[in-house]
């Protein structure tokens, strides 16, 4: 089991960076975060929290059994749904509700590896999503460092109703990218929604997060252009498997 109130401290910590208002990711009560505790609980920032302001106490603990036997499930009514989120807590503190957004945390924390996950509005990045073509314009990679610290590539989802239906829509897109690509994603894009980042630590969270904002500006900037010059698939699976870049990218995870 790891640290309770170390694990506290860091999504704390990641939530204050991803909320700090100069980054443009996320205001008001904007985006969420969530961190694994052990194989059985994670944490989740409660619904309507700041992630610029929010405290450890402004977070839930979560039974991984439960959000994930609601994710197979029916879908719900807003109600029943509220009903189930209470359910889904383990802790006894009635004033705080876990978000709506706590059954795509719980399966993505259920991923090999993932420890931290940030979901964010980032300006530039909904630049893109609410765009009539947001789907190809996020279909390739432009630059090395992008493929570094977000991976291969993006992983690509529909709109859909928050809750229960976004959270089972992300499930199938993330399921196809790992058969597709053999790893998890590093980058989720929602569209006319947001940007969900997966990390081993916060760090690597903050890491992609910001690298995506930049990829989503210069993306932005092409278009003045003529569009973006994608690197071809032979370039993008060459920087993704040399040993040099994967020793960059465990110190840009570790930073």
């Amino acid at each position: 089991m790891r640290d309770k109130d170390e694990i506290l401290e860091q999504i704390t910590s990641l939530s204050h960076w991803l909320g700090e208002p100069e980054r443009e990711m996320a205001i008001l009560g904007e985006g969420n975060t969530s961190a694994k505790l052990d194989e059985s609980n994670f944490y989740i920032k409660a619904s309507g929290k700041s992630l610029g302001t929010i405290t450890p106490s402004g977070f839930c603990s979560v039974s991984f059994e439960r959000a994930l036997a609601a994710l197979n499930g029916p879908n719900q009514s807003d109600a029943q749904l509220r009903e189930t989120l209470i359910n889904c807590k383990t802790d006894n503190d009635p004033k705080v509700l876990p978000s709506v957004e706590t059954f795509f945390h719980a399966y993505l924390l259920s991923l090999p590896g993932v420890n931290f996950v940030g979901h964010t509005h980032p300006i530039a990045v909904n630049s893109i999503l609410c765009s009539k073509f947001a789907k190809d314009a996020i279909s390739g990679r432009m630059f090395p460092d992008e493929i570094v610290c977000c991976g291969i590539a993006p992983c690509f989802v529909e709109y859909t109703d928050p809750g229960l239906p976004l959270a089972q829509t992300i499930r199938q897109r993330v399921e196809e990218f790992i058969t597709e690509y053999g790893e998890w994603p590093h980058t989720i894009f929602m569209q006319n929604h947001g940007l969900i980042a997966l990390g081993k630590s916060v760090q690597e969270v903050e890491s992609v997060s910001a690298m995506a904002v930049k990829a989503a500006k210069i993306l932005i900037g092409t278009y003045a252009m003529g569009g973006p010059n994608f690197l071809t698939p032979e370039h993008v699976s060459r920087i993704h498997t040399r040993p040099d870049e994967h020793y960059r990218q465990k110190q840009i995870e570790q930073r």
